[in-house]
Formats: structure tokens, sequence, C-alpha cells
């Protein structure tokens, strides 16, 4: 399945955004620290790159990230012209607090009482930029939910009397091209789970889980990572070891007794996205080039519109 998930008002979001942009010193893209470069906007980087603006890459809920991975990226992409980039948690207040100082070296000019530095924060969904733009604030300003699309239209805020804040909606894609990317963005919530299949997702993660994080799925689910005949777990029977330790199991009539696999594969999804499961990220420089080197295989697409 490849996951396609681009509600209506995202494209009058995209317009705005480039008209925004125009006016902006600064772009403050927010990335999740789990999954950089899945979660970072190809549209956001082609509107930067045509105004020619400078961006600070923000590493969001790096507490969540495994950190060695983060100073991968971090490395990487401080090697690109006109960027800088942070590791972070917006939650954090004393974090939040360093941004502006980061910020504006990036726009030389604008560092006087009669130019405020005009700063707009960007992203896809549920990668807290509406948290991080609260924190900035020190107030609630805009809606905050562990849902993506939270952000239906920009705001606009003084930021310090020398700052200009503004806040977009969380912006996608008409078209995931990679698979890996839109499972990748599944798993960390930032698409709406009426344009996914759970279990799908789950056993994408289960995989990644297996492969590079194995210690902590043994501490967490208490589960052995081979079957009886020595076999070792995939993705989909990782999910379906949940299901038996947890004792998931339909009731419906005609299928009691059955195991429940989309109430395990919700367990192994909700303790990922909470950190229960420790600091992992989903993605490195190096798993990335290599994905990119894959051919892309196209699957039918379940895509919705709201």
């Amino acid at each position: 399945m490849a996951i396609q998930w681009f509600p209506g008002h995202m494209n009058s979001a995209r317009n705005k955004a480039a008209e925004t942009m125009e006016f902006t010193d600064v772009i403050i893209e927010v990335l999740d620290a789990r999954a950089p470069e899945a979660s970072r906007n190809p549209m956001i980087e082609e509107l930067r790159l045509h105004r020619q603006r400078p961006c600070l890459k923000i590493l969001n809920k790096a507490d969540l990230a495994d950190p060695i991975a983060t100073q991968a990226w971090l490395a990487f992409y401080n090697q690109q012209a006109h960027v800088k980039a942070v590791a972070l948690s917006c939650k954090n207040a004393s974090d939040a607090a360093r941004i502006p100082n980061l910020c504006q070296p990036l726009a030389p000019h604008r560092d006087d009482n009669h130019k405020p530095l005009r700063l707009m924060i960007m992203g896809i969904p549920n990668v807290g930029k509406s948290t991080l733009m609260n924190t900035l604030l020190k107030r609630r300003v805009a809606n905050v939910g562990d849902e993506p699309a939270v952000t239906k239209s920009q705001q606009k805020h003084n930021f310090n009397g020398h700052m200009m804040l503004t806040d977009s909606p969380g912006l996608l894609w008409p078209k995931i091209e990679n698979p890996n990317d839109g499972l990748m963005l599944a798993a960390i919530h930032a698409i709406g789970r009426n344009a996914t299949i759970d279990e799908e997702v789950a056993a994408f993660l289960g995989d990644i889980l297996l492969a590079r994080y194995p210690a902590q799925i043994v501490a967490r689910y208490k589960i052995s990572l081979h079957l009886a005949d020595g076999t070792a777990l995939d993705g989909i029977g990782l999910v379906e070891a949940i299901a038996k330790k947890r004792g998931c199991l339909l009731k419906s009539k005609g299928r009691a007794g059955e195991l429940d696999i989309e109430k395990a594969a919700m367990i192994l999804l909700t303790d990922y996205r909470g950190g229960t499961l420790g600091r992992i990220s989903l993605e490195t420089p190096e798993t990335r080039a290599a994905l990119m080197l894959e051919p892309v295989i196209e699957l039918p697409n379940l895509q919705t519109e709201l």
C-alpha cells in the first residue's frame, strides 16, 4: 500500500505559504528527529530555494530519537548552504529559547529595532510547530493535539518586540514517491489514520525495530525474537507475538479467540510514538542513501481528501 494523504486545506495552505514567504527572512522548518528526511517536505524546500531564504532546521522530538542518529543528521544538514540545524524538544522552554539567537545570524540585515526579523514556522503535520509557537510566546496561541492537521490557517504574532512569527498549517505534498516514506510518516503519526492500515504500519515498524533495536523489543514485551523452529521474527511475526503475550483476542461471533492483530498493532505503534520503547530513529543518513538507490515500486494508493 502506498500512503497518500493530502487534505483539501493543504493546497490553499501551500499557496498562502508561497505568498507569505516573499515577506519572510528566515524559514524555521520543523522536522521529526526520528525520521528527518521522511518528514522533510520537498515543497517547502522548493519554495524556500526559489525565494533564496535561509533555513533553521529543527530536529524536534530529539528526546524520542536515537542520539547517535541525530548527531549524524545534524552533521548532514549543517553541511548544506544557508542552513543551520539543531536538535531539541519544542516542549522544553529552555530549548525553544535558543531559537531566536540561532535565527538572527541567518539574516544579519534584520539586526536592528527598525526592521523586525520575520520568521515563518513550517513543516509537515504533527511535528510540533504549534507547540514551538506556544513555547516561544509563553502562552497558548495555537491549538495542539496528538493528531495531524490540527492547525488549518496561518497565525502571526509579535515576539519580543524584534521578531514576527508566522505559524503555518502542516503541509504534506501531493504524492509521496517512496512507499517507505509514507510508512515512516504513518509510524510517527504525521498522517491521519484514515489514510493508513495500522497493521501494515506496525509490521513495517516492527521490521526496523527487530533489525536495529532488538534489545528494546525484548525488554518491553518479554518475548523471544525467534519462533519455535528457530526462524527469526519479522515485523508481522512481532505483532502476532505481542498479541499472544498481551492476550489480544477477538470476541466477535465466528472469530472469538483469534488474535486481534489490529489491537496488537496499536500497542506497538502507541509504545513507539510515546517513547515507551526508548529513543529510536527510523532512518539515518546511511539508510536514507541506501533507500534512495532502491527502485521505487508503484503500489495502489490509498488517498484521502478531507
